[in-house]
C-alpha cells in the first residue's frame, strides 16, 4: 500500500475486514462484533507486521547510536513523524511531538504552556462534554496558579450553546480547550468557529482530537488550531503512542515538560541547555515501535481514504440511529445535528442498567462500552448514571448493526416479561421492621468458605454469572426512602446504595441493606452481604477481603472487578462497621 494514496475504488468493507485478524475470532462461540472503537480500534495486519519487523530486525535506541541498527531505527522513527505531519497537514515535522496519547498531550500543554503563560485570575474555557482528560489537567493548573475554569453549556441534544460561549469569552480568557468529536455523545463541535472566536479575544485553543482523526480528514493549518492532540490506538495504531501538534512559535516558547536524556543539547552541573523542538519535549527513550506502528497505521488509513471512511461510517451511523430509535424502551443519548461514529443509548423501559445491557450483548458476541465513558459531567447533565455505547469503524457493517438491534430487542423483550422491580418494593416507614439479610454462617470466614466452595464447583464464568443473578433476586428489598445521597456508594459505574445499622439489643452486630440498579451488581452486593451482614464489627474488620475476592476468582475478570466497584463496596462496608462501633 503506497503512503498517501487514497483509494478511488468502491468502498469494499469485506476486503478491509480481511486485513484485521482479530475480526476472525469468536466470543462465547459467536462471531465477534466489535463496536468499542471509541475506546480503541483494532489493528490491521500491516500495523502488526510493522511492529514485528521492528522488533525482529531493527530494534535499537534512536538518535544517539552510530551503529547500523540505531541509524535504521532513527530513520524509521523520524519517518513516522513526517507521516504524521503530512497526515494532518502540519507545516513542519518539528511541530509533531510524540506522546503516550491524548491525555499526556493535554497534560503537557497544561504543565508547560499553562504554567508559563497563565496567572491568577486568568480563565480557561472548557465545554460541558469534555473527557476527564480535558478537565482534570486544567483543574490542577487552575488550583495551582489561581486561574478559573469556565464551562460552555450544552442543550438536551448534546450541542454546545454558542451564544453562551460568546458571553464567556473576555479579556481574561487565555485558553479554550475543546473536544472535536465527543466520545460520549458523538457530537461534532464547530471547531473552526470556536477557534476563530477564541483567537479574536487573544486566547489560544487546544483541541482534543482523539475521536476525530480516524473518522474524517484533518487539516490543522486550515483549522488554525494552536494545539491538537490525538492517540495512535484510536487510529488503528499501537497503544502507548500519541501526537501533540502545536504551532512552532508556541513550542519554541514553552519550557520542557520533563527532564532527562534526549531532550538536552548539553548538560553540566551548572547549567543545561535544551534540544530543539520537538525533541525538547521527548525526554528519555521514546516509544520507537509505537511511532513506527502509527506510521504504518497512517499508511493503511491513507490507502483506504478518509473521505471514503467518513462516508461509510456516516451510513452506519444513520442506519444504527434509525434501527435503535425504533426499539421501544431504548433512548439514544446525544442527538446533535452534527454527529459522527457514536451511538450512546440506555434501556429505560423497562429500566435496565447499562452494565447489564453490555454484559448481555457480550454474551451475543457484541462488544460495546458501558459506563460514564470518562465523561461524568455529561452523565450529570442528562441525569443518568451511564450509557451503553456503540462506536463504529471502517470495518463495521450494516449487518452487524442489524444484529445489535435484534439483540437489543430480545433483551428488552426478556426484561419486559419479568416482574417489575417496583412491584416488589414497598417504601417502609418503620425502619426497625425491615428485613435484613441473615448471616450465611457464624463468621465472615465461614460464610466466605461456603461461597468459595460453591464457586469452585461452577467451572465457567457464565455459570457463576447465573448464580450471582439468583443471589441478586433473593436480596431483600431496600425501601426507596433509604436510597439517599448519603447511602450512595461512590466509585461504582452503576447506582449502588448501602445502609447499615447496629442491631437492636446486640449493638456489636451490624446489619446491612443494599441495592443496585444493575442486575449483576445486585448479585455481587448479595454475595457481600452473605459474608458481612449480621456479623460483629470486630469480625467484619478482621476478615481478609482481598484473599476472599482472589479465592472466589472475581479478580481474574479484571474488567468486571473494576466496573462493579466491588472494592469500593467492601471499603464502604468496613467504614460503616467502624463508624457504628467507633473502632
Amino acid at each position: 500500500m503506497d503512503e498517501g494514496a487514497e483509494s478511488t475504488a468502491a468502498f469494499d468493507v469485506e476486503r478491509i475486514r480481511a486485513q484485521f485478524p482479530i475480526l476472525k475470532r469468536k466470543v462465547h462461540g459467536k462471531p465477534l462484533i466489535y463496536f468499542d472503537n471509541a475506546a480503541t480500534t483494532q489493528k490491521p495486519q500491516m500495523v502488526i507486521d510493522a511492529l514485528r519487523r521492528y522488533y525482529e530486525s531493527e530494534n535499537a535506541n534512536v538518535h544517539r547510536g552510530v551503529h547500523t541498527l540505531s541509524q535504521e531505527a532513527t530513520a524509521a522513527y523520524e519517518l513516522a513523524r513526517e507521516k504524521v505531519a503530512r497526515f494532518i497537514n502540519a507545516e513542519h515535522a518539528r511541530q509533531i511531538v510524540f506522546t503516550r496519547g491524548t491525555t499526556e498531550g493535554i497534560n503537557l500543554i497544561a504543565a508547560s504552556y499553562g504554567r508559563k503563560f497563565l496567572k491568577a485570575g486568568d480563565e480557561i474555557v472548557l465545554s460541558a462534554m469534555e473527557h476527564h482528560s480535558n478537565i482534570v489537567p486544567w483543574q490542577m493548573l487552575a488550583e495551582e496558579i489561581g486561574a478559573k475554569i469556565r464551562v460552555i453549556p450544552m442543550n438536551d441534544r448534546g450541542e454546545l450553546l454558542m451564544e453562551e460561549f460568546d458571553r464567556l469569552l473576555n479579556d481574561r480568557t487565555k485558553i479554550v480547550s475543546i473536544v472535536h468529536l465527543s466520545n460520549s455523545l458523538g457530537t461534532v463541535n464547530p471547531i473552526r468557529q470556536i477557534i476563530a472566536k477564541a483567537h479574536a479575544r487573544g486566547a489560544v485553543v487546544v483541541v482534543d482530537g482523539a475521536q476525530w482523526v480516524a473518522h474524517a480528514p484533518l487539516d490543522v493549518r486550515e483549522l488554525d488550531a494552536d494545539f491538537y492532540a490525538f492517540s495512535g490506538h484510536k487510529l488503528y495504531g499501537p497503544t502507548g503512542i500519541g501526537v501533540l501538534y502545536a504551532k512552532a512559535k508556541l513550542l519554541e516558547e514553552m519550557p520542557p515538560y520533563q527532564g532527562g536524556g534526549d531532550m538536552i543539547s548539553s548538560v553540566t552541573f551548572e547549567k543545561t541547555t535544551y534540544a530543539a523542538v520537538p525533541h525538547k519535549f521527548e525526554a528519555g527513550t521514546p516509544h520507537v515501535a509505537g511511532a513506527i506502528g502509527l506510521g504504518a497505521a497512517i499508511d493503511f488509513v491513507n490507502s483506504i481514504g478518509l473521505p471514503n471512511i467518513a462516508r461509510h461510517e456516516q451510513e452506519l451511523l444513520e442506519h444504527g440511529t434509525r434501527l435503535l430509535s425504533e426499539i421501544p424502551g431504548v433512548r439514544i443519548i446525544g442527538t446533535a445535528r452534527e454527529k459522527a461514529g457514536v451511538i450512546s443509548f440506555i434501556v429505560q423501559d423497562p429500566p435496565l442498567a447499562a452494565l447489564d445491557v453490555g454484559m448481555r450483548l457480550d454474551a451475543e458476541g457484541i462488544a460495546v462500552r458501558t459506563g460514564h465513558h470518562c465523561c461524568q459531567p455529561v452523565m450529570d447533565r442528562v441525569k443518568i448514571a451511564a450509557t451503553a455505547r456503540a462506536s463504529f469503524a471502517m470495518y463495521n457493517t450494516k449487518a452487524e448493526i442489524e444484529q445489535l438491534a435484534a439483540s437489543l430487542r430480545r433483551i428488552v423483550a426478556a426484561e419486559s416479561a419479568k416482574p417489575r422491580p417496583q412491584e416488589r418494593i414497598h417504601a417502609v416507614s418503620d425502619l426497625e421492621g425491615l428485613q435484613y439479610p441473615s448471616p450465611a454462617a457464624p463468621s465472615p470466614q465461614a460464610a466466605a468458605d461456603e461461597l468459595i466452595e460453591t464457586f469452585d464447583f461452577l467451572q465457567t464464568w457464565e455459570q457463576r454469572y447465573e448464580l450471582l443473578n439468583d443471589l441478586g433476586e433473593e436480596l431483600p428489598a431496600m425501601p426507596e426512602e433509604l436510597k439517599t445521597e448519603s447511602n450512595l456508594v461512590h466509585g461504582c459505574q452503576s447506582i449502588v446504595h448501602l445502609f447499615a445499622r447496629k442491631r437492636p439489643n446486640t449493638p456489636d452486630t451490624i446489619d446491612f441493606l443494599a441495592s443496585s440498579n444493575a442486575i449483576i451488581v445486585r448479585g455481587l452486593v448479595a454475595l457481600l452481604l452473605r459474608v458481612y451482614s449480621g456479623q460483629s464489627a470486630k469480625a467484619i474488620l478482621a476478615f481478609d477481603d482481598k484473599s476472599f475476592i482472589q479465592r472466589l476468582g472475581l479478580d481474574k475478570n479484571t474488567t468486571m472487578f473494576r466496573r462493579t466497584g466491588l472494592e469500593g463496596m467492601i471499603k464502604r462496608i468496613r467504614a460503616e462497621a467502624k463508624r457504628l462501633t467507633n473502632q
